[in-house]
């Protein structure tokens, strides 16, 4: 599959959480669809607002299950691809069974594995299901047998039940709760929007538990599910940090502006850097997907937008290599400890 790009706009300099107004620098141009209505912007205090509404939730089927993840074909049977509920490779499997919010059924080890397979399952904090053997040696036949074709898997699998879906809300009060000793760093959340490829995804989640954004936020339509490929993609990042899925994207962007966010879209054509920007302690970095960039509506909510200095012969990025990078520039100079 095509790697996915991204996309960023005005030339301005943002203002600080205690300013009364953008600064503009290096160019004429206002700021990018500038919120009015927004409050001014104080430590502490817009970020401790909450919506007269609840952020997007899925809605339908039973509590804390989103509808449509487990349909069943006809005489009742559970409707399941190969592989989907197994995660394999090394990373992704230590990771799952380190997380104290996942549920496992087998590990599946190829020989010569046994030994470190027991060291990890006597350690494991996710809450084990079954009665049977935990772990399973098995040849190579019968081990990718249960793996999706091609599963790039180094000899490890782990059957385990969905994660339950994060929400917007608790990330945002995880956020509130750390503040003070997180007071000398920002705060960064990840939007994708029409980023299909689970593969660009799970880069995504890599690049954004390496430099400490606090989720990654996808469409509920349109973005992949967390399978295998995702999870082996993010290399033990889908346990370490919330992959959020809001009904609608502008909307949840409009949630996150009551929280005291400052909303940051990527587009190549941008006249402004993202480091000539400054935007403040609390950002939502957005991007797009390759051709289409970001939507209208998506993009008429950005505060800003903003380029990575790509060179003109090849303005654009796949998207996860861009978000490492935009990342990066948003946590550079930072005290990180």
């Amino acid at each position: 599959m095509a790697g996915q790009a991204i996309w960023a706009s005005p030339a301005v300099k943002g203002r600080d959480a205690g300013q009364s107004e953008r600064k503009r620098q290096g160019s004429d141009l206002p700021p990018r669809n500038p919120p009015p209505s927004r409050p001014r912007r104080q430590d502490g205090d817009a970020a401790s607002r909450r919506p007269a509404s609840p952020p997007d939730k899925p809605t339908g089927g039973q509590p804390g299950k989103r509808p449509g993840r487990t349909a069943d074909r006809p005489g009742g049977r559970p409707g399941r691809e190969r592989g989907e509920d197994w995660l394999y490779g090394r990373h992704a499997v230590a990771a799952a069974l380190g997380n104290p919010r996942r549920r496992w059924r087998r590990l599946a080890v190829l020989a010569g594995q046994e030994q470190e397979a027991a060291a990890l399952v006597a350690a494991a904090r996710a809450e084990r299901r079954g009665s049977a053997d935990p772990i399973e040696v098995l040849d190579r036949a019968a081990f990718e047998a249960r793996l999706p074709e091609g599963a790039v898997h180094q000899g490890w699998a782990l059957q385990v039940e969905p994660l339950e879906p994060p929400d917007l809300d608790d990330v945002l009060r995880a956020i509130e709760v750390s503040a003070p000793e997180a007071a000398h760093r920002r705060a960064v959340l990840v939007m994708l929007d029409q980023v299909s490829d689970p593969h660009n995804v799970g880069a995504v989640l890599r690049s954004a538990a390496a430099f400490g954004a606090a989720a990654v936020i996808v469409a509920e339509h349109g973005a992949p599910p967390a399978t295998g490929a995702l999870a082996k993609a993010a290399s033990g990042a889908l346990d370490l940090v919330p992959l959020i899925r809001v009904v609608n994207l502008a909307r949840a962007l409009d949630r996150l502006k009551e929280a005291g966010f400052w909303i940051c879209g990527l587009d190549e054509g941008a006249p402004a850097p993202l480091s000539a920007l400054d935007l403040g302690a609390r950002v939502v970095l957005v991007l797009g997907s390759e051709g289409g960039g970001l939507r209208r509506l998506v993009r008429d909510a950005c505060d800003y937008l903003a380029r990575l200095p790509t060179r003109p012969d090849m303005p654009s990025l796949n998207v996860s290599n861009a978000a490492a990078i935009a990342l990066y520039e948003l946590i550079r100079g930072q005290n990180s400890v």
